[in-house]
């Protein structure tokens, strides 16, 4: 530790917002990056821990008091190298991770944490300011093909690790552009698709082949990838919604926010509405929006529909409220459970916990088959006879909500079955994921893995880069007898 008192003289600085009336007017990102030398201060901070509990922490194991130390020496281009060693897209995980390393520093216990994912981002934005990150191209070429499916952080981490072990490597996509839900999942206001642009280029000069438009199960059987590769790695995500069973769910105006959510990007990225849009436009202009699900993607949600001049928005939550902070004598070292409250819901949202849904409304009565309004009643949670716990409606405390759009974020059930999952003939395991253990990432079929939310069911898009690493050293290892790819 170079500077044994630093977390007793600086305190936690963290990058500031731009003013919410000012981002809302677009679709950029408005993190404002922290000055060098603020960032080398920040990094002092850092105890250089004896067990770095940061490291566990975080999916990828990244070396975060190494890093940490060398910006505070302002030895950043070494920082960077440290970084990538563990982690291919730090740019991306800088930006979305909610950095379950900070939770877990040490300084955390009685203190503010350093701040991570701050200095993460800082070094891997000046890496590519100073023209320090080139395309790494292998010693040799090994004469193997692997197929991943699947462009998502999983599939992109993958690919990069196996062109980079010097076998030739093609990434096929169903949709039209590269990244998965990184491209059509998170907003250009969290972070901004330029950037998995400028990874692609790294990756195809490094011999990454993108095949975009191709469904695999449907345009191009898995039968055929197996026979024509050495290798398949099934990284396709959890696309599968789930859904909102009420009556009343088919009106229109009810949608999942994948549908919203996809749209609002591919205009950002330049389409037109009809290649937008193509099954027609879904807009929260002038509208009373209702957002059910209170995470992330909930969140996005939120944020997308006030640049798009919502009239209000409303997020409800099944859960109750949770506490306004944690014990973390009895969290500590774990990602706790805490109220959280994100850049989307200070630009204006009413939230709502405790709320089931039951039925949804059509104006009219209905005839008209849209949606305009929802009955909720509140509930409270208590551990059945069985031990687990259970909801139970609140008598007497039923409520209407005035809805012109209702957006599904409920999370997701897996992998969606028809197509690739069923073709391919996998095992799956009990919740419905891709069967594949964490040590080879083996499926049941031979030559066919799988990695990312598909194997593992929805999550952090840093366990989609963990998984994607692994998965590729486990090819390697497969192909070759041996691997220096590292875990």
């Amino acid at each position: 530790m170079g500077l044994p008192t630093g977390f007793l003289e600086i305190e936690r600085k963290d990058r500031p917002y731009e003013k919410v009336e000012k981002r809302l007017k677009n679709w950029k990102e408005f993190v404002l990056p922290l000055p060098p030398a603020e960032i080398g201060r920040q990094g002092a901070r850092c105890m250089d821990c004896g067990i770095p509990f940061c490291h566990n922490g975080c999916p990828v194991n990244n070396l975060i008091p190494d890093w940490n130390d060398l910006v505070r020496r302002d030895r950043w281009r070494d920082a960077l190298e440290m970084l990538h060693s563990t982690n291919n897209f730090p740019e991306f995980t800088g930006r979305i991770c909610p950095a379950p390393c900070e939770a877990a520093c040490t300084l955390n216990i009685d203190d503010n944490p350093v701040t991570i994912k701050s200095i993460e981002c800082a070094i891997v934005d000046r890496g590519w300011e100073e023209g320090w990150i080139a395309p790494l191209l292998p010693a040799k070429k090994t004469g193997k093909r692997v197929a991943v499916v699947g462009s998502g952080p999983a599939g992109m981490a993958c690919a990069q690790q196996l062109a980079r072990a010097g076998h030739a490597v093609a990434l096929f996509e169903k949709a039209d552009r590269v990244g998965g839900l990184l491209r059509y999942g998170i907003p250009d206001f969290k972070m901004e698709k330029r950037l998995i642009d400028r990874r692609m280029r790294q990756m195809e000069a490094e011999g990454v082949e993108f095949r975009t438009g191709v469904e695999v199960g449907a345009t191009l059987s898995i039968k055929s990838l197996l026979e024509g590769y050495d290798a398949v790695a099934l990284t396709g995500g959890a696309e599968l919604p789930r859904d909102l069973e009420v009556p009343g769910r088919e009106l229109d105006g009810i949608h999942f926010a994948m549908d919203f959510l996809v749209q609002q990007n591919k205009r950002v990225a330049g389409d037109d509405e009809a290649r937008a849009a193509p099954r027609g436009t879904l807009t929260a202009k002038g509208k009373h929006v209702i957002v059910i699900g209170g995470g992330d993607t909930g969140s996005d949600c939120v944020g997308t529909s006030n640049r798009q001049g919502a009239a209000s928005v409303t997020q409800l939550e099944v859960m109750p409220q949770p506490p306004e902070h944690e014990n973390k004598a009895l969290t500590w070292p774990d990602w706790p459970l805490k109220m959280r409250t994100s850049s989307s819901h200070e630009e204006g949202v009413a939230r709502d916990f405790a709320v089931l849904t039951k039925k949804a409304i059509g104006s009219n009565g209905g005839k008209d088959g849209r949606i305009e309004a929802l009955e909720c009643v509140r509930i409270e949670w208590a551990r059945g006879a069985d031990g687990r716990m259970a909801m139970q409606e609140v008598a007497g405390s039923a409520f209407k909500l005035k809805a012109d759009l209702v957006l599904l974020a409920m999370g997701f059930l897996g992998p969606r079955k028809p197509g690739m999952v069923e073709q391919a003939g996998v095992a799956l395991d009990p919740r419905g994921n891709v069967a594949a253990n964490v040590k080879d990432y083996r499926t049941s079929v031979p030559k066919l893995f799988a990695a990312g939310d598909m194997r593992r069911g929805q999550s952090l898009v840093v366990w989609a880069i963990r998984e994607g690493r692994q998965c590729a050293r486990s090819i390697d290892e497969a192909l070759m007898g041996t691997t220096t790819l590292p875990r």
